[in-house]
């Protein structure tokens, strides 16, 4: 019995092992991806550097409103920093002439904001409804940042009505410069957007962008210190 048992394990006493077969392995990690992600990793970066980063990033985006043309920079690097300071401070010169008239400037603060946001937000659904390739937030951030145009002419209007008074030659100046900052806006916003919608839609999709600038337009033009 004991010599079936062993039966089994009888080759083994014969097997040898071949000094020239490896019998170790390398399990280091490569040392070129480590560096590439130190290299895009902002987690220790100073809070400093951050804040310069976002900055001149938002300033390439208003340079790219400016100067609209075939470029994705404004859709690839989205954010929505740029948006939100245009809206705040397109609502905090607005607030300005409900406080001088005595009235309260909290509503009309929280009005513009529910313009901008609320008619970007739609803007950005009926777009999406009508088969662009645009994503959500794509929308959002070239809508936000084309306000650029009309913030600056509210502005230059705030300016003009400190040093000048309220007449028919000061509207037609305002008026001026509000009808070519709204041009401008609708302009550069459907240069982002109207290359991702199918051609038989672009009027649907231009449209309500129209119709967007031009009702903050009509409260930059229509407010009075």
């Amino acid at each position: 019995m004991a010599d079936d048992a062993n039966k089994p394990f009888a080759g083994l006493a014969d097997v040898s092992i071949s000094e020239d077969i490896a019998v170790e392995g390398d399990i280091s990690v490569p040392v070129g991806s480590s560096r590439v992600d130190e290299d895009m990793s902002t987690l220790d970066e100073p809070v400093k550097e951050t804040v310069l980063r976002d900055l001149r990033a938002v300033g390439k985006k208003f340079v790219h409103v400016l100067y609209p043309k075939k470029s994705s920079a404004l859709l690839r690097d989205w954010d929505l920093w740029g948006p939100l300071l245009l809206c705040v401070t397109l609502a905090l010169l607005l607030q300005g002439g409900a406080v001088d008239q005595g009235e309260q400037g909290g509503p009309q603060f929280a009005e513009v904001f529910v313009i901008v946001w609320l008619g970007s937000v739609v803007i950005t659904l009926n777009s999406q409804l009508l088969g662009g390739t645009l994503s959500f937030f794509q929308s959002l951030c070239v809508l936000g940042y084309c306000i650029l145009p009309l913030t600056s002419s509210l502005l230059l209007c705030r300016i003009l009505l400190l040093v000048a008074n309220n007449n028919a030659v000061t509207f037609s100046v305002r008026l001026l410069v509000v009808c070519a900052s709204f041009g401008w806006s609708t302009f550069a916003s459907t240069a982002f957007l109207a290359d991702s919608q199918p051609p038989n839609r672009r009027a649907l999709v231009v449209y309500p962008v129209f119709l967007f600038y031009f009702v903050i337009g009509w409260i930059i033009l229509t407010f009075s210190p």
